[in-house]
């Protein structure tokens, strides 16, 4: 399970050094692709798999599918680990996630998430104070 917040640099050939404990999970090839909410998803090849199945067995006649999955597939590269732990972020991710010096890596489960600092401080305030409401809501429908 990839859990935890940290803080990284990205260098000025759009490296990203992944936590070590995310790599050992991780392994040394995934896939990284524009995410939600301003930031970048990093999924191991095996998860990344599974997303794309369940994307292809989505209707094609259904606008909103093919709109997603264009999101996800065109801008989805392959990334591999180098020997010191970095993973290079393509001009355009870097762009749609406006990462800078500064940027947050996350595991939320099965993914990793990638965020510009400022934007990940942000948001993560915006949902701190609607915590107890979303759990409210999650508790309605069995989660917690």
């Amino acid at each position: 399970m990839l859990i935890g917040e940290y803080t990284h640099s990205i260098d000025e050939k759009n490296r990203i050094s992944l936590p070590a404990k995310f790599r050992a999970e991780m392994g040394k090839k995934m896939v990284v692709t524009p995410g939600l909410d301003g930031c970048l998803w990093v999924f191991t090849y095996k998860e990344w798999q599974k997303i794309e199945e369940k994307l292809n067995q989505s209707s094609l006649g259904q606008a909103d599918n093919r709109g997603f999955n264009r999101f996800m597939f065109a801008g989805a590269t392959e990334a591999e680990v180098d020997s010191i732990g970095r993973i290079l972020i393509p001009d355009f991710l870097r762009d749609r996630a406006n990462l800078k010096n500064k940027v947050v890596v996350i595991g939320v489960s099965s993914r990793v998430e990638i965020w510009n600092e400022k934007t990940w401080t942000d948001y993560k305030k915006g949902v701190e104070k609607t915590a107890d409401t979303l759990a409210e809501k999650l508790g309605q429908v069995g989660v917690l």
